[in-house]
């Protein structure tokens, strides 16, 4: 019976004296009790001893056993339990996630939600849900300006970007994003201020090559440890899983600057499960990051229309404080391309439509388009000229 089991473990904790006893599977102990006559009243009465033992003994005790959430408010085990831990497995088409919730912990203030858990080599891994961080209505805006390493586009800017906002660039594929964001992080760096690339869309040999072909070398500053470029795309990706490793390269590098290239990328690279809160996970890791006075630079692809000016994918930029909006336009028989900053919060910034180019060099802002109308359309018509004036 079950008074058996009890003075068996009680004999074997008491011989060897451990720091942790675990019960597995202690569901098949409650089983037993159900089984037996009165074993309603048996199991009870071995609640009552386990909890006096427990008392007694300097040890975690750890009860393993395989419950579902409507068993709780019959089963006596989790009155006596300190702690509640529920693991769950979320499956979606071919993807499969564990998770980890903390439904129970006596005298402390768990983390709520679910958070992602991964069985390793190494073990079980946890990364906790990153909750938003707290408003401080004393926390001032920084006056404090960052080149973005394009002299024209930080006139645009206003000066620059204020050190500690999140700044997104959209625009469709090709049209520099990733050049503006190698820049950012340049500009950084030849100031000293180490920096965080964290790509999603290529390995971090390809993104180098890329940017030494846009101009600046970055791999002397990633051999001084001024520099770290981490490739996110392990299978199912979580946000919180993303958001403690990039943390952890912001550490080690002691980054002021920190590229996320790109948000599509990230977004596809995250199991289904994820999807569905993307962009509320994406605030908390903003949040997060800005909070701790990382300034965020990050990218997404928006699909070009010629019939709207879109901001950015599913209405992300609001995320954002400031927006960048990159696009094509059809101008005399060509595809040019064309960037106007959208918005800065807390600062004045530039409304001018300008063109640019992506050279050898790197991005090449060039003349402000006020000779043509059209252009948030996609197909620029320069405005006639008669010998009144311009129409």
């Amino acid at each position: 019976g079950l008074g058996t089991v009890l003075d068996a473990i009680v004999a074997e904790v008491t011989r060897v004296s451990p720091a942790i006893v675990v019960v597995d599977s202690f569901l098949t102990v409650v089983r037993a009790a159900h089984a037996a006559q009165d074993g309603g009243l048996e199991l009870q009465g071995f609640l009552e001893r386990l909890t006096l033992q427990l008392t007694t003994w300097q040890a975690t005790t750890v009860l393993v056993g395989e419950y579902e959430v409507g068993d709780v408010p019959m089963n006596p085990v989790f009155a006596v339990a300190d702690g509640i831990l529920w693991l769950y497995q979320s499956i979606d088409r071919n993807s499969g996630v564990r998770k980890l919730q903390v439904a129970k912990m006596r005298g402390q203030a768990p983390l709520p939600g679910l958070h992602t858990m991964r069985i390793t080599e190494d073990g079980l891994e946890v990364f906790p849900r990153i909750l938003k961080r707290n408003h401080d209505p004393d926390r001032k805006h920084s006056s404090h300006r960052l080149s973005t390493g394009v002299a024209d586009l930080d006139e645009m800017l206003g000066g620059g970007v204020p050190a500690g906002d999140s700044i997104l660039v959209t625009g469709p594929a090709g049209s520099g994003k990733s050049t503006i964001a190698t820049q950012f992080i340049a500009a950084g760096l030849a100031k000293g201020e180490p920096g965080v690339i964290a790509v999603f869309e290529e390995h971090p040999q390809r993104f180098l090559a890329h940017a030494r072909s846009r101009g600046p070398n970055l791999d002397s500053m990633i051999r001084k440890g001024l520099l770290e470029v981490i490739y996110l795309r392990p299978l199912d990706l979580s946000v919180d899983e993303a958001l403690l490793e990039i943390q952890a390269a912001v550490k080690r590098t002691k980054a002021q600057r920190l590229v996320i290239d790109s948000l599509s990328g990230f977004e596809l690279a995250l199991a289904p499960t994820f999807r569905e809160d993307f962009r509320e996970s994406l605030y908390r890791m903003a949040g997060a990051l800005t909070g701790a006075g990382v300034t965020v630079f990050m990218t997404t692809e928006v699909a070009q229309s010629f019939t709207d000016l879109r901001f950015s994918a599913d209405l992300i930029s609001f995320l954002s404080d400031d927006l960048i909006v990159q696009r094509y336009v059809e101008m005399e028989g060509e595809i040019r391309k064309v960037m106007t900053v959208v918005k800065m919060r807390g600062s004045n910034h530039s409304k001018d439509l300008r063109l640019y180019d992506v050279t050898k060099d790197g991005l090449v802002v060039g003349a402000t388009l006020h000779d043509y109308r059209g252009i948030i359309n996609g197909v620029a018509q320069r405005y006639q000229t008669t010998e009144a004036g311009t129409d």
